[in-house]
């Protein structure tokens, strides 16, 4: 570190300095880098609502996204003047951005046209059912040997779908040329950048890969996909690499975690625990599809002339959201922190299962009907068992992509690479190491997913601050958590689990069975018609029999 004088003013230069602004789906934060020794200097974090309209709809405010950034930006600022660092050093920022999460803006006024419709969100559950049902054989995976991914709820194309079927604003503002599609990484881009004055409508391959309007082996926008779902081309943003300039970089969030934990190696893997649970395998140049439940998805494109690399990826749906349940809608717990003290006054779950499936289940399932369920209660259970049990499910979702991972590859894990806002639990990560019966390893700076896309920005041709070769990336220096645990346990409580996601399945269906006045009725329940249609006979029989005697 060089110290230099200016004027009265003892500001410290640091050489260059790579900021990222992460965008997740629960929080904002803005990071500031030292692009030589990876070291964090400051960062800010604001909180975003998220709304419920409706049973299974997740929405969040585009413009309160936005003034989010804004304001992570200014607070990190105040702070490394405070320090005095010379902000006039960060070279370049990248962006880190929840995926899927679903936007459509008006380019002449540069206004939203609806909240954005979140990832977890199912209300296109419908949709999804009618496309498949469509398909041969009724093929979730119909189009996946050009997605990489099934037709489900999570990915952008069914929620741009919707939007243009029943929001007046989004429909007219495409009749008329006006409309504008993008994940979040697409809006703050297009409006950092200028806005409605000349901002750049653009996003990276790695969010692009999860809409299902994008050709994975093409690298580019699929024509014939966008007719599948009747979505026209000129709506879409630009699709650029990860790591060069277009006023500012993105790196989709799981994407950028992949880079920030180092795994530039085919068959190195990470595991990011935030709302969601994703477990990302680098599998080299080329895109190997999974015939175990996983998703391929691209990991990083570092350069607008380098190859890109392909990853399989395990996704679960609730993973930290299990504790904003548990804190909000129970009122179990005040603080993520109080989950830990509680599980651990207990230290079981005392044969207390918990499927938190409130958005179905993902990964390895893709069962969108699955819904949540809590097994094996007694008399004896509490809240502390209750408490460990959400823990655990965390990692048994783990552990059922992880399998699936290991089956797909041929080649089983090691270890396992952790990162995200719930490692600081450390109860979690050791149950995550018995679970798996492999030690999981956690960075001492837990903020992986930042800083990949902070040397992605910092890399990009015409920055270049940031080496990506391996012989120039600091020595990262990690925790690790051993299984504690024998291999006969872990398997027993792991086939209880399965049995009860079993229990979540087939829950909810969008199809009732009607009767011929279009209601349902009770008879359309076979053993339930035959039940009251032998009933009314027998009664009638006994009146009968009652009348002749």
């Amino acid at each position: 570190m060089i110290s230099t004088m200016a004027g009265s003013s003892h500001r410290i230069t640091l050489g260059p300095l790579v900021a990222a602004i992460d965008q997740g789906t629960s929080s904002t934060r803005f990071l500031v880098f030292n692009s030589k020794t990876a070291e964090l200097l400051s960062h800010h974090q604001v909180e975003i609502k998220q709304s419920f309209p409706k049973e299974g709809w997740v929405e969040e405010d585009p413009k309160e996204i936005l003034q989010s950034v804004y304001e992570c930006m200014e607070r990190t600022c105040e702070k490394l003047t405070q320090l005095n660092i010379d902000i006039s050093n960060i070279k370049a920022i990248g962006v880190t951005n929840q995926r899927e999460t679903t936007l459509v803006w008006d380019k002449e006024t540069g206004e939203p046209l609806y909240n954005a419709i979140v990832w977890l969100d199912l209300r296109t559950q419908s949709t999804v059912e009618s496309l498949i049902n469509k398909t041969p054989g009724r093929n979730k995976n119909h189009l996946k040997h050009k997605t990489g991914l099934p037709i489900s709820t999570y990915f952008s194309a069914v929620k741009l779908r919707w939007l243009m079927d029943n929001v007046e604003e989004v429909h007219k503002a495409v009749v008329s040329h006006r409309a504008m599609f993008g994940t979040v990484d697409s809006w703050l881009i297009w409006c950092l950048t200028g806005g409605k004055s000349g901002g750049v409508h653009c996003t990276d391959v790695t969010n692009a890969s999860r809409t299902m309007l994008f050709n994975i082996h093409t690298m580019d926008w699929d024509p014939e996909l966008c007719k599948y779902f009747g979505i026209p081309m000129e709506i879409l943003p630009r699709v650029r690499s990860s790591s060069e300039i277009y006023g500012l970089v993105c790196l989709g969030d799981q994407s950028a975690a992949l880079v920030g934990q180092m795994c530039f190696q085919d068959g190195q893997a990470k595991n990011t625990y935030g709302t969601g649970c994703f477990l990302l395998r680098n599998t080299g140049p080329k895109p190997v599809m999974s015939d175990h439940g996983l998703l391929t998805t691209v990991a990083y494109k570092l350069g607008r002339d380098k190859p890109a690399c392909y990853a399989l990826e395990g996704s679960v749906a609730i993973a930290g959201a299990v504790v904003r349940w548990l804190q909000d809608n129970l009122g179990i717990i005040g603080s993520s922190k109080e989950l830990e003290t509680l599980a651990a006054s207990v230290g079981t779950s005392y044969g207390c299962y918990f499927v938190p499936a409130f958005s179905g289940l993902y990964a390895p399932y893709w069962e969108p009907s699955a819904r949540g369920v809590i097994c094996g209660l007694t008399q004896f259970t509490n809240k502390s068992h209750l408490a460990f049990a959400a823990l655990e499910a965390v990692c048994f979702q783990t552990r059922e992509i992880l399998d699936a991972m290991n089956q797909d590859s041929g080649i089983p894990l090691t270890q396992l690479q952790v990162d995200g806002g719930m490692t600081s639990n450390r109860l979690l990560m050791q149950l995550q190491a018995d679970i798996l019966c492999i030690p999981v390893v956690k960075p001492s700076m837990p903020e992986t997913t930042a800083l990949g896309a902070a040397m992605a920005a910092g890399a990009a041709e015409g920055v270049s601050v940031w080496s990506l070769n391996p012989d120039d990336l600091s020595e990262v220096t990690s925790e690790k958590f051993e299984p504690q645990i024998n291999t006969e346990e872990s398997e027993f409580r792991y086939a209880r689990w399965k049995k009860a996601v079993q229990k979540s399945m087939n829950w909810e269906t969008t199809e009732l069975p009607l009767n011929g006045n279009g209601e349902s009725s009770i008879f359309s329940s076979a053993p339930l018609g035959f039940y009251i249609m032998g009933s009314m006979l027998m009664l009638i029989g006994a009146n009968y029999i009652a009348g002749h005697n």
